[in-house]
């Protein structure tokens, strides 16, 4: 695990903001391998709107691309159909929108093949950013991440898990881990999101224009071969 970087000065962020391109940013919804609530390791089945509604926070977001990984052939299958229906000209011009959204959706076999998809466009590996509503013991802020995409160039890869979460292994093969999404003290007590919620807000957290900062959100500082 790489060690928590506390975000640059406001000044600082915003000189290199105006320099320096961001981080590209990729997402991956996994299907397998995760757990399922009684911690054993699963493949979950792919939904239809998963599809959608990821791709549209991604392209709500600027992401470059969305990965959905299953290694069953019949699921890919369904995912490239959906794809290809709205990059088609009867779903392009009926819903211009979701098509857009959508023509960021690869689907693919493994995690691996996503890592290598993502190197391929960008020129080398991209860093995993594993998340989990698991309190784990090494973890990195949303505001420290957040200073890291704005200020650094290479390429980002948010892994989000389906069923009961990303395995332990996958989780330490990640050299970034987001801390749970929480509710602030009095509000909190229930922890169960949908994938769908969790990537929205942890997107908005990382690349949301948030009033009156350029940087990281005040309050977030660090805390202890591709099938179409």
């Amino acid at each position: 695990m790489t060690a928590p970087v506390g975000p640059p000065s406001p000044a600082v962020a915003k000189k290199v903001l105006a320099q320096s391109p961001p981080m590209d940013i990729y997402i991956a919804l996994v299907h397998h391998p995760v757990l399922n609530r009684a911690g054993d390791v699963v493949t979950t089945a792919v939904t239809n709107i998963d599809i959608h509604d990821l791709a549209r926070a991604a392209r709500t977001y600027g992401v470059s691309g969305y990965f959905l990984i299953t290694p069953i052939e019949q699921q890919r299958a369904m995912v490239s159909r959906i794809a290809a229906h709205w990059q088609g000209t009867g779903g392009e011009s009926l819903h211009p929108l979701r098509a857009d959204a959508l023509s960021l959706v690869r689907v693919v076999p493994t995690l691996a093949d996503a890592e290598r998809a993502v190197t391929g466009a960008a020129g080398h590996p991209p860093l995993l950013v594993g998340t989990s509503a698991r309190r784990l013991e090494t973890t990195v802020g949303y505001g420290a991440l957040r200073a890291r995409l704005t200020t650094e160039e290479g390429a980002a890869l948010l892994l989000f898990g389906t069923g009961w979460g990303l395995t332990a292994e996958t989780l330490a093969g990640c050299p970034v881990v987001l801390p749970p999404i929480e509710a602030i003290a009095g509000r909190a007590g229930y922890n169960h999101l949908s994938v769908r919620s969790a990537v929205a807000i942890i997107l908005d957290r990382l690349l949301g224009a948030h009033e009156g900062h350029t940087g990281p959100p005040p309050g977030t500082g660090p805390l202890p071969g591709v099938d179409r």
